[in-house]
């Protein structure tokens, strides 16, 4: 483990030797706080044939411009109107999908208004998509969609995504006819709302061209 003290802040990451606190002294034990971030090095076997490896580990901080980087991008996926909203869309991404539920629930009961009741919705159609239940899927994401059409215009971008989230339940359902119907209303929004070199746009054609391909038997 490498810790060069000219390069990291322990005002951002804080850690301390705990040798005279420790029960083993010889230990030579150092504690972190729970945020700090370790690049891994290069993984060797620690002698020929031995079952034992060692893990380079260096400490960075939050000047490192990779880790800045994934922190942008994951800050980015789980975007939410409040804590409890970005919660629960963490919780979705690592697949804790009970949690990601019980939350979702109870941010329901406690929902303010339409706009966060769609929300909720939308979210809950993804768990169920992903878990493959789509039946119910379909019945949360229609129940978002329903609640979007109420509160949005019909050129709205976000109703485009409600109508994509539902033609892709019914894709994964086998039910194409549906899926295509849904796909070609998402298809319709974007064309008036987005420019056309948005890459959503290419997102829909390629959607609505597997559901063709799914539907006629084809030879290459």
């Amino acid at each position: 483990m490498t810790i060069d003290p000219s390069k990291i802040s322990t005002s951002i990451t804080p850690f301390a030797m705990i040798d005279n606190h420790s029960a083993l002294s010889g230990e030579q034990e150092v504690l972190f706080t729970m945020h700090t971030v370790f690049r891994v090095g290069e993984i060797k076997q620690t002698t020929e044939k031995s079952c034992l490896w060692e893990v380079p580990l260096t400490i960075t901080d939050e000047s490192d411009p990779q880790l800045a980087g994934l922190t942008d991008c994951i800050k980015q996926e789980v975007q939410g109107s409040t804590g409890w909203h970005r919660m629960g869309k963490l919780m979705l991404q690592v697949g804790h999908f009970d949690q990601a539920e019980e939350l979702y629930n109870e941010l329901l009961d406690n929902a303010s208004d339409d706009t966060d009741r769609a929300h909720i919705y939308h979210h809950l159609g993804y768990l169920k998509d992903d878990q493959g239940k789509y039946p119910e899927a379909a019945t949360f994401y229609e129940k978002s969609l329903q609640i979007c059409k109420k509160i949005l215009s019909p050129d709205d971008p976000n109703l485009a995504t409600s109508y994509n989230s539902i033609g892709q339940v019914y894709n994964n359902m086998g039910e194409y006819s549906k899926a295509l119907e849904y796909y070609e209303k998402s298809l319709k929004i974007k064309e008036i709302s987005l420019s056309p070199t948005r890459p959503d746009l290419a997102a829909s054609y390629n959607n609505i061209g597997q559901v063709y391909i799914s539907m006629v038997p084809y030879t290459v």
